[in-house]
């Protein structure tokens, strides 16, 4: 049998390296299609795998002894810890030795080694990175939410190509809606950069472009690609991420400040457990990096096994819906700069 390929960053994260290889395992013994490759130093990733009896033929461990931390310079790290976890992770990609690598560590560091390692597909020019963000109606594609703070319209344009393809292959969303993040609606309204990119989007065939989308209506559900550059993605990110933990720890300290308020969170139980699971981000695995040879995902830097599992899961769709033969199938022109 030939199995999908992907490599794990076992070292990488918060919680490394017993939550990464326990979503690992997890994986493994939920998808026969899989092998996996844990990058860290052997006698701790064998140390952690032997807690659990798992398939041997599809588990394997890559001996890497240095370890990436967040307070080292990211382009530095990459450059002088070539045998650390991340990057012998990333060469798998370069040598086509794994179809995919998931790391829950430095993210600056991961996206100064993505595109230098891994490499880009032909003629892409930027490569985004693409969270899932669950809204109101089910799901949006955020991109770019880090990766590229100097966009031009025409990274934005590809973007907006890339997403389309992943939201409509892997989550399986028709026809996506894409929407250009601005501060308005209205055509007149928004910064240069937006402002040159808004007519490529109108002539463009390959989406479905609805407009431009203000960051509160996008979590409305109205759209399911939105594209920004990364500085204003990754702050809509990381205020919807902060404003929903202000409004469950609220909804937890009022349930639970009164007798009438306890009695109250008992009868509501089961449906606030549901609406809880749906924002948690260990439900949707992590954010593609897309645009590589090979597949690049990030995860939380706090990943538990469950993210770390859904990441190696969303893995093996990308592989099976052939994401990159479409990407680049798409992309047509254009210069690497």
């Amino acid at each position: 049998m030939e199995y999908i390929k992907i490599a794990v960053d076992a070292m990488g994260g918060d919680n490394a390296p017993f939550e990464i290889v326990k979503g690992a395992v997890r994986a493994t013994e939920n998808n026969d299609s899989i092998k996996i490759f844990l990058t860290g130093p052997k006698d701790k990733v064998e140390a952690e795998l032997s807690k659990y009896d798992y398939d041997k033929e599809r588990i394997a461990v890559i001996d890497a002894p240095e370890v990436i931390t967040n307070d080292e310079s990211p382009v530095n790290a990459i450059r002088e810890k070539k045998n650390s976890s991340m990057v012998v992770g990333l060469k798998t990609i370069k040598t086509e030795e794994c179809d995919a690598f998931v790391s829950a560590g430095s993210t600056g560091a991961l996206l100064a080694g993505a595109s230098t390692i891994a490499g880009k597909l032909p003629k892409v020019m930027r490569t985004p990175l693409a969270p899932l963000i669950p809204t109101k109606e089910g799901n949006l594609l955020l991109t770019d939410c880090g990766a590229n703070v100097d966009a031009k319209p025409q990274h934005l344009l590809q973007f907006a190509k890339m997403g389309s393809i992943y939201m409509e292959n892997v989550i399986g969303v028709k026809y996506p809606r894409v929407g250009l993040l601005n501060i308005g609606v209205e055509e007149e309204k928004g910064n240069a950069l937006v402002k040159e990119a808004l007519p490529l989007f109108k002539e463009c065939k390959d989406i479905n472009f609805i407009g431009f989308v203000e960051a509160r209506e996008a979590l409305s559900g109205g759209v399911d690609v939105v594209v920004c550059e990364a500085f204003a993605g990754n702050i809509m990110l990381k205020t919807y991420e902060g404003a929903g933990n202000v409004l469950l720890g609220t909804m937890k300290d009022t349930l639970m400040a009164s007798l009438r308020g306890k009695i109250g969170g008992l009868l509501i139980k089961g449906p606030l457990k549901n609406m809880i699971k749906k924002f948690k981000a260990d439900e949707y695995g992590g954010a593609p990096l897309l645009g590589l040879k090979g597949l690049v995902v990030k995860t939380h830097g706090n990943a538990t096994y469950r993210e770390i599992y859904n990441s190696i899961l969303q893995c093996v769709t990308f592989k099976e819906q052939r994401i990159n033969e479409k990407i680049s199938e798409v992309i047509q022109g254009g210069s690497s700069e």
